[in-house]
């Protein structure tokens, strides 16, 4: 079998009608995954994600579909086309975001990003999150699976000063955080997404401390099995056609052609 030298990690925010910020229609959307699996490319687990790393082989042409926070377009768009194509993806969600009630059906008003934020600093959060009760069936469906991008998504570095007190309310927020998922998927994530890719030492031995050695930043990086685990990088997704995210995608599964890609074109 051919094995993967290196694993791409795309990273997706909405999928939505409404354009902006780190949106995607769901045409190119479907377009972008439709293209994935005809090109090859299998959607990993992040239970394969921690063997890549511990230098076990994972199939060639391999890659991680990665969402973060935990929009309901996540549900409306995203959900249907990985069915479709017999893909799955990773949500790192927010679990304050994320509320109580029925799964929703024949939803079409959608915010975008910017909208979305505003509703939530409101507290008006279940307009646009996922309820538990969606989380579930996405996970029943095998369509995503569930990890942690905190609990409040908020930047302590930025809201406490001093770094003890900064070190705590971070513990805090990053145990809840596991500990609700535990509770709601019976699962103890070892992975987590930091909010804005912002980390820093003390960020990773808090971490680490409360059970993630899996650590998801905003940095393009060249993920090879000697990577280390605490600094995974991933690829921005743009609402581009289906052959630029393939390219990108096959010039990160390959270590030379990301290494001289990130030469030549610095982030």
């Amino acid at each position: 079998m051919e094995t993967a030298r290196a694993l791409p990690v795309l990273m997706y925010h909405h999928v939505s009608p409404s354009p902006g910020l780190v949106t995607l229609g769901p045409g190119v959307f479907r377009a972008q995954i439709a293209a994935l699996a005809g090109a090859g490319w299998r959607s990993a687990g992040l239970g394969e994600v921690e063997r890549f790393f511990a230098g076990e082989p994972l199939p060639a042409r391999s890659c991680v579909i990665s969402f973060d926070d935990g929009y309901l377009d996540n549900w409306v768009h995203a959900h249907p086309v990985l069915a479709e194509f017999g893909m799955k993806a990773v949500l790192f969600v927010v679990t304050g975001w994320l509320g109580e009630g029925p799964a929703r059906t024949g939803v079409t008003a959608l915010s975008g990003h910017r909208e979305c934020m505003q509703r939530i600093q409101a507290g008006r959060h279940d307009e646009v999150m996922l309820r538990w009760s969606e989380v579930e069936a996405m996970c029943a469906a095998g369509t995503f699976e569930f990890h942690s991008h905190t609990h409040s998504h908020v930047r302590w570095d930025r809201t406490i000063a001093d770094s003890a007190t900064r070190r705590a309310a971070l513990a805090e927020d990053l145990s809840l955080s596991r500990q609700i998922l535990a509770s709601r998927l019976g699962v103890a994530s070892r992975h987590l997404c930091w909010p804005q890719g912002h980390y820093d030492a003390d960020h990773v031995r808090v971490a680490r401390t409360v059970g993630f050695d899996h650590l998801y930043t905003t940095e393009r990086r060249v993920n090879l099995p000697s990577s280390d685990p605490a600094r995974i990088g991933r690829l921005a997704t743009k609402d581009r056609p289906a052959d630029w995210l393939v390219s990108r995608t096959r010039i990160y599964g390959h270590p030379l052609l990301g290494r001289l890609y990130n030469l030549i074109r610095p982030r």
